[in-house]
């Protein structure tokens, strides 16, 4: 037999061999272990260092200026927060809403040319400028029926629905940048609401779905749309409101749109008059909030 056919499978060195290999792994995962360590240290050091400057002396100054500053803001918010929750306590009814803006609401029909004088020339420009101040609110005229708890309207029943188009929009999109626009766009051609085109051009041109507009105020929904307009009658019933264009503030009334003329304005007829008086409001609002 040959002597390469006696020779075994594998060397006799081979273990050795792989026993060297794995000492040899162990000892550079020792030295890399080592060199992160080492620099972990080092970055602590250049830390320890850094701070010692002036620069890191000035860095701890702000630290502690901004840390103390948010301490103090937490405590005093956590202070207010618990005070009013401890007069909510003893004082059920104190009104904790801040800040709390002034009430503006302007009382109109829908197919009525004073409205659209009153909203172009007063309301919509007042809002444009103050509407981050007012808790604004359009509201309706006519009379309430007894009989079918329904409502009857000046300018007949297309004045009605025009009035419910315009509420349900306001229903639908609380925000008044959204249903105030859409029913300026209808006043600016009252004669024509409700047409089924100026509605769905005015809904179109401020993103209101004309289908949920119509939802609300069709005939299969009509319950909805007929409780939004005779709550909303109710409410210049009950404030002693008769005229269309009425525009209240605070509860009071400002000014009065009638027969093409303003009326009643003791705090004047200009869009700069009323901003004026709503700002005036909420600076003594704030300040009785703060006292």
């Amino acid at each position: 037999m040959a002597d390469y056919e006696k020779a075994p499978l594998l060397p006799a060195s081979q273990h050795d061999d792989d026993q060297s290999l794995e000492e040899r792994v162990k000892i550079l995962k020792d030295k890399e272990e080592e060199a992160r360590l080492a620099w972990i240290d080092a970055g602590s050091a250049h830390m320890e260092a850094w701070w010692r400057t002036s620069k890191g002396r000035t860095m701890k100054r702000v630290q502690r200026i901004v840390i103390g500053t948010m301490s103090a803001i937490s405590m005093g918010l956590m202070g207010l927060v618990l005070y009013a929750i401890a007069d909510m306590i003893v004082h059920p009814g104190t009104d904790w809403t801040f800040p709390k803006r002034i009430p503006l609401e302007a009382h109109i029909m829908s197919k009525c040319p004073d409205a659209k004088d009153c909203l172009n020339d007063l309301v919509l420009p007042a809002m444009m400028e103050v509407s981050h101040l007012v808790d604004f609110k359009l509201s309706y005229i006519g009379t309430p029926t007894e009989q079918d708890d329904g409502v009857l309207c000046k300018h007949g029943p297309g004045e009605c629905l025009g009035n419910i188009l315009e509420l349900c929009a306001a229903d639908l999109y609380p925000d008044p940048k959204i249903y105030l626009g859409f029913t300026m766009c209808m006043t600016r051609q009252y004669s024509d609401i409700p047409s089924r085109s100026l509605v769905k051009d005015c809904a179109l041109e401020h993103g209101i779905s004309f289908d949920a507009l119509n939802d609300c105020a069709s005939d299969d929904h009509l319950g909805k749309g007929m409780d939004l307009l005779r709550t909303s009658v109710e409410r210049s019933h009950n404030a002693s409101v008769g005229t269309s264009c009425t525009v209240r503030l605070d509860d009071k009334v400002w000014c009065v749109r009638d027969d093409g003329e303003w009326k009643d304005c003791p705090g004047g007829t200009k869009v700069k008059d009323l901003v004026g008086e709503v700002k005036k409001l909420w600076n003594a609002t704030m300040y009785n909030f703060e006292h």
